[in-house]
């Protein structure tokens, strides 16, 4: 993708990686599958293992998967980039825009919980409120969002892959999603909770020694000699709109402009995600708010870190002659596609470096791409097969359409993706633009768990409202600003600053007003009256998917006991409690008054920064890595092996969760809804 540097990598090097490893991880997950089928009898020919793992997952893997969901190869690439771009402010603003959604989304998942603890999808809970209307207009809104963020990081990664290797960009648009593909149709949910962990422990072990050896390479030598370094940078070309024009001050107009823009598109790439939902669907009740409020704390480490330190590193390292493209600078066509991060590993550690972010580009874009392929296929097979073409369909049916919607999404996006190259759209492109797409929904979204008085025609109207104006307003924002409307013009900041923020707040009102001059009620009772899948290929209920007969006696996630419903309703004043709390402090307390400080940063200030942002580094990689080998990981991988000995039965793959009650009535529903 560069014409002035060659790829330090042979294309059998990309190819290796992208084929080889994914076939790899294809077999050791259909392998995995079949093994956990055999030892806790884990069956992935059921519904309700393969979208939401039956319910079952523990603390440790919960919060490994959302520190997962997080290491987007596009946020890798992007931190580092707009870092090298506008300074160190950046990487604080890309960790609160994560940290803090995912927070929110603890608060959201726990109340889906209590409202309808045994739906499957978010578009299943807004059908059985709004009707079809509104679920028709879900379904465009969540694959809208899929699409789009799924599309980003197939662009970036792709760009990379071709930049290290040579290997060619379709060809990487295609193939990187193969091998996930594989796993997910034979595996599900489950089989990407497992390689979530997988991913994410190599992806974290290559961070922190990536790092630590960008401080330590010859031409850096220590966080000393990068701030001098750093310092020069400043003098030499200086960032029009930054104090100073420094690179190490909190005031910066474009850091603080792309944080604005990013903390509201990710609210959106959240929220109207299924597969955020899903994983907290899939969550056991004890697990799911701490598991989501460890993993959002801990996920805020990897763009403040990693962006901070490789990003201000390729300023440092850019003059000296490892630098790939020394003695010329980088065109902003390759700074825009996202070759910082690749750059920078040629420089620091040659072709083992080269090596080491190819296979962390490749984990981190198999492991996202396996959640969205689960979450498009899910809306597939449950909520348009399984709603609008067979009503009253089987698990084996909604099965056979969740693999057809897993073998569509990868070749759709590829597709896409693909598109986007010859077009001559870039990452940074998708990523600025983005929140126009995913902010329509949000606020119609939330008030359908949180507030009764919602209607039908306020839920349907806001987002439709809130999308066109937030069009208009990028649009007309674009023509105003450069006098054109363009790929380049609309990539702009305020114009997409503008049109994100519009399209985000228009819907609030809209469904505010609406609702309270029609002044209707809605019974939560009725959303606890949605229910699991036969796994016995009978028929579901009547209303198709949504409504689908519960599975035999003895399912935990169906029973429920008054005290489960004190417990849930304690544990949402802790998931609000750490919302706000987390909102407060990596936004409001933080970035903010620093911002308004006018000052650049001392030595010794830049040094204790670093040096934080390692620590709570490593802290994620600990929460990743060790605490759900603590949190039953260890006891479950005894249970196979004495399995696969000959010795012993396997338990449950959540293992034991405290306030597991059971009851012999599923009438007991109603007792969590009404909590």
């Amino acid at each position: 993708m560069s014409s002035q540097v060659p790829p330090p990598l042979p294309q059998s090097a990309g190819y290796g990686v992208v084929v080889g490893l994914g076939v790899a991880f294809a077999l050791g997950m259909v392998w995995t599958t079949h093994l956990l089928k055999k030892t806790f009898n884990e069956n992935a020919n059921s519904t309700e293992t393969f979208m939401v793992a039956n319910r079952t997952i523990g603390t440790g893997l919960t919060s490994c998967a959302v520190i997962s969901s997080w290491l987007y190869s596009s946020a890798l690439l992007g931190a580092t980039l707009l870092t090298y771009s506008y300074g160190l402010a950046l990487g604080v603003w890309w960790g609160a825009s994560a940290s803090t959604m995912i927070t929110v989304m603890a608060y959201l998942a726990i109340q889906a919980k209590r409202r309808a603890p045994n739906a499957h999808t978010l578009l299943e809970i807004i059908k059985v409120r709004y009707g079809q209307g509104a679920h028709r207009l879900w379904i465009f809104l969540c694959l809208l969002n899929n699409t789009f963020v799924f599309t980003s990081m197939i662009v970036g990664s792709s760009t990379s892959v071709s930049a290290l290797t040579g290997m060619d960009v379709v060809a990487s648009s295609y193939l990187l999603p193969l091998g996930v593909a594989v796993y997910t149709y034979f595996g599900g949910l489950k089989a990407t909770f497992l390689t979530d962990y997988v991913h994410t422990f190599i992806i974290m072990v290559i961070i922190c020694w990536f790092t630590i050896r960008v401080i330590t390479v010859n031409e850096i030598g220590s966080i000393s000699a990068l701030y001098d370094a750093v310092v020069v940078a400043g003098r030499e070309k200086p960032v029009s709109g930054n104090h100073q024009g420094s690179y190490l001050t909190m005031r910066s107009e474009q850091c603080l402009y792309f944080g604005i823009l990013h903390v509201i598109g990710n609210v959106g790439a959240v929220i109207m995600d299924t597969g955020f939902w899903q994983k907290g669907f899939s969550a056991d009740f004890a697990a799911a708010v701490p598991g989501y409020v460890l993993g959002g704390v801990a996920s805020f480490s990897v763009p403040w870190a990693f962006g901070t330190i490789v990003g201000l590193a390729a300023l440092a390292l850019e003059k000296s002659a490892s630098w790939p493209t020394f003695p010329n600078a980088m065109t902003p066509g390759e700074v825009n596609a996202g070759l910082v991060l690749p750059y920078v590993a040629q420089a620091v550690a040659g072709k083992a470096g080269a090596g080491a972010i190819l296979v962390t580009i490749f984990m981190s874009t198999t492991s996202i791409a396996s959640a969205q392929m689960i979450a498009t296929s899910s809306i597939i097979s449950f909520d348009i097969y399984g709603t609008y073409i067979n009503k009253t369909p089987s698990n084996a049916q909604l099965l056979r359409w969740s693999h057809i919607g897993v073998v569509f999404s990868s070749l759709f996006i590829s597709t896409l993706a693909t598109a986007f190259h010859k077009g001559g759209v870039d990452m940074t492109w998708l990523l600025y633009m983005i929140g126009l797409l995913t902010c329509p929904g949000v606020f119609p979204t939330c008030l359908a768990l949180l507030w009764t008085r919602q209607t039908k025609a306020a839920a349907i109207t806001a987002p439709i409202v809130g999308m066109a104006c937030g069009l208009a307003v990028w649009f007309g924002t674009a023509y105003a600003y450069y006098g054109e409307i363009t790929i380049a013009s609309t990539g702009g900041t305020m114009p997409c600053l503008f049109g994100t923020i519009t399209s985000f707040a228009v819907p609030l009102p809209v469904t505010v007003v609406i609702s309270l001059v029609q002044n209707e009620r809605f019974d939560w009772a009725i959303l606890g009256e949605i229910e699991q899948v036969k796994t016995d290929g009978g028929r579901s209920g009547n209303g198709g998917a949504s409504q689908a007969q519960p599975e035999a006696a003895g399912q935990d996630s169906t029973l429920f006991t008054p005290e489960r419903a004190k417990y849930l309703k304690r544990m949402s004043r802790w998931a609000a409690f750490w919302a706000v709390f987390t909102v407060l402090g990596h936004v409001l307390l933080w970035p903010v008054p620093m911002f308004g400080a006018r000052m650049t940063f001392s030595k010794s200030l830049f040094m204790g920064w670093v040096v934080i942002s390692l620590i709570w580094l490593w802290f994620t990689l600990v929460v990743a890595i060790f605490y759900p080998l603590v949190d039953g990981g260890i006891q479950q991988m005894w249970a196979v092996v004495t399995k696969v000995a000959g010795r012993g039965n396997g338990k449950n793959l959540g293992g034991e969760r405290s306030g597991t009650l059971q009851v012999d009535s599923t009438e007991q529903v109603g007792v969590l809804a009404k909590a």
